[in-house]
């Protein structure tokens, strides 16, 4: 069996040690070296050729995302992920560099502990390395089902947009939602796969970066249209009726699909809320998180769209909901806008593999 290459860029010789010893404990994965500096960096990139690169977002002779720019310039498809502290400043760093072209990010066991260390990164690193090799993902599109069986969709009016997404969510949305009027008739809710703290900055990146004004969802709020909420980071997100008037609730109920939030809990809420009056998109991501809240939605005749496989970081989420035949429309991700406003009552966008319901 061919390894992942994997090349660590830190300039803690701790970190190093404890990311190279757990990686290379992988049958599958080779560590094919490790830089302190951003200099030796672009030098063993050079050099081993790796599969996929981990990243500091602070070096001593150059931060990370300069470092990231240099390397996108040579090696503008080499998977990228940032190994960021929990901390404001990490966090916005680690945003800003998903923006400059890194493909996605885990943060570093706040753990002083060995051995919850070496689980932190066996749990998060090793998933989304071994998803983003480059030999580990599909070489051509996948062809949907020739046939989709897809129980009925309501034409009546949609009142509300639930959209879900993870690895490589953050640039997704921000594709997305600056393509949407900041008189989009509808509210907006969101769960995005991210710790405390980042969803925060998310929502204030997206309010900065967009016509439509976000924020993190607190407990109580109350939809409204044109108006965007992010999930809080290890919360679950929900919505709730109350008469005329639908409020948000949040809870840390276990993690489903090891995920909290998860897109399965608000997808299931939106539809017992609104029924046929949802509009759902699932865009890229690790997992199949959403699958199971898109079948709730399509049991109550609402719309779920997703993002293709093309312009997907990764095709998890949005395919599997593809091909268990709930998906209206796969969509790539520039053309995904034109259609949620077509849904809603905007103007329409022609679309490619659609699949009506």
């Amino acid at each position: 069996m061919e390894k992942i290459r994997v090349l660590i860029v830190d300039d803690s010789v701790v970190v190093r040690r404890v990311l190279s010893n757990t990686l290379a404990a992988e049958p599958d994965i080779e560590v094919v070296g490790s830089a302190a500096t951003a200099s030796l960096a672009l030098a063993k990139i050079d050099q081993s050729r790796p599969d996929v690169v981990t990243l500091d977002v602070e070096l001593p002779d150059m931060n990370g995302l300069d470092l990231l720019t240099a390397i996108r310039k040579t090696s503008p498809r080499l998977p990228v992920i940032m190994f960021s502290a929990l901390t404001h400043k990490a966090a916005a760093t680690t945003l800003e560099a998903l923006a400059r072209g890194a493909t996605d990010y885990v943060t570093k066991p706040v753990q002083s502990n060995l051995a919850a260390s070496v689980e932190h990164v066996q749990s998060q690193l090793l998933p989304k390395i071994r998803a983003l090799a480059p030999r580990a993902r599909p070489t051509r599109v996948s062809p949907l089902p020739a046939r989709m069986h897809q129980p009925p969709v309501s034409s009546g009016r949609i009142e509300v947009l639930a959209v879900g997404s993870s690895t490589g969510g953050p640039n997704a949305l921000c594709d997305l939602f600056r393509a949407l009027p900041g008189t989009l008739s509808v509210p907006i809710v969101v769960v995005q796969h991210m710790p405390p703290l980042f969803t925060r900055l998310l929502a204030e990146r997206l309010t900065t970066s967009t016509a439509i004004p976000f924020r993190e969802a607190e407990h109580g709020d109350v939809l409204e249209p044109g108006k965007g909420w992010i999930a809080p980071g290890d919360q679950h997100l929900r919505v709730v009726r109350e008469g005329a008037t639908v409020k948000l609730a949040l809870d840390r109920e276990a993690p489903e699909n090891s995920c909290r939030p998860a897109v399965d809990v608000l997808f299931r809420s939106v539809a017992e809320a609104y029924g046929e009056g949802v509009l759902a998109v699932v865009l890229t991501g690790m997992g199949q998180d959403g699958l199971r809240g898109s079948e709730s939605i399509r049991a109550r005749r609402g719309q779920v769209i997703v993002q293709d496989e093309a312009t997907s970081v990764v095709w998890g989420m949005p395919g599997i909901v593809a091909r268990a035949g709930l998906a209206q429309a796969v969509l790539p991700l520039p053309e995904i806008a034109g259609d949620v406003l077509r849904r809603v009552g905007g103007v329409s966008s022609p679309g490619r593999q659609a699949v009506r319901g």
